[in-house]
């Protein structure tokens, strides 16, 4: 077993651990490739105009993100993480692809999506294009709660508001879609590498249907945006996947020694 192979191995032992606290896998992206979003889904974009959200399809690849502008953890970082990454990607929005963030709360409105959008294009000139506060490709989108679910069904979005933490529960990740809105592939987790994103958008430009990635529990109601950190019980996990990770390691070594020291 290589190296490659058997960090595959870890993530998935990891994905089932994960799995196994409080049924958390219940949130993780159920991933649709080749899935159609439906066009008809209804958005505001940032400067009041309502569109359907086919009016995206027949130009450009589309990055999708879910999450919603006033999210108290990780949406905040993953919108970062993306935008920077697409800052050095070499790629232009508008031209090279659409950026379509939408909001999972019906309680937000243009305005929120607004603001939201001349912070992120001021931060973020390069992926902005050199244009503010209005990109040319980028729609900051609310909606209703049935054009919200119509594209969160079609991609495997899955999360729901908890009452007691006042918050949405849902996993962490961006869909990149073909120019005719169908899931191309999908780049799940944060900290993402401009590369990955750029092949990302070069397949699905194609309209190429990239395989599932590997399967990657990350929960924005986990993670702690002031800190930095992640809640007690995704620590145990962590610590769970790192002890399994180091015995599989140790294992495959012990292995390789022994194998050798029979050749010799």
């Amino acid at each position: 077993m290589n190296l490659r192979a058997l960090l595959i191995a870890c993530s998935f032992l990891s994905g089932a651990l994960a799995a196994r606290a409080d049924d958390l896998a219940d949130y993780a992206f159920a991933q649709n490739p080749g899935a159609a979003v439906p066009a008809g889904a209804s958005f505001t974009e940032a400067d009041g105009r309502v569109i359907g959200f086919g009016d995206l399809f027949g130009h450009r690849p589309i990055v999708l993100a879910l999450g919603y502008f006033h999210c108290p953890t990780l949406c905040s970082v993953v919108r970062d993480d993306l935008l920077d990454a697409l800052s050095h990607a070499g790629l232009r929005p508008g031209a090279d692809y659409d950026l379509a963030l939408v909001s999972i709360d019906p309680a937000e409105t243009r305005a929120d999506a607004a603001a939201a959008e001349a912070d992120d294009a001021a931060r973020y000139p390069a992926a902005a294009g050199g244009e503010a506060p209005m990109p040319a490709g980028w729609h900051f989108l609310t909606g209703d709660a049935a054009s919200v679910a119509a594209v969160a069904s079609a991609v495997g979005f899955r999360s729901r508001y908890d009452v007691h933490l006042k918050q949405f529960l849902h996993p962490a990740g961006i869909v990149v879609l073909t120019p005719e809105g169908r899931v191309s592939g999908y780049v799940l987790g944060v900290g993402y590498h401009a590369g990955d994103l750029r092949t990302a958008v070069t397949v699905a430009s194609t309209s190429g249907i990239a395989r599932a990635a590997l399967p990657l529990l990350l929960l924005c109601f986990h993670f702690d945006a002031e800190t930095g950190r992640y809640s007690l019980s995704v620590m145990k996990v962590l610590r769970a996947a790192g002890v399994v990770t180091v015995l599989a390691i140790g294992g495959t070594l012990l292995l390789a020694f022994g194998r050798e020291r029979s050749r010799t």
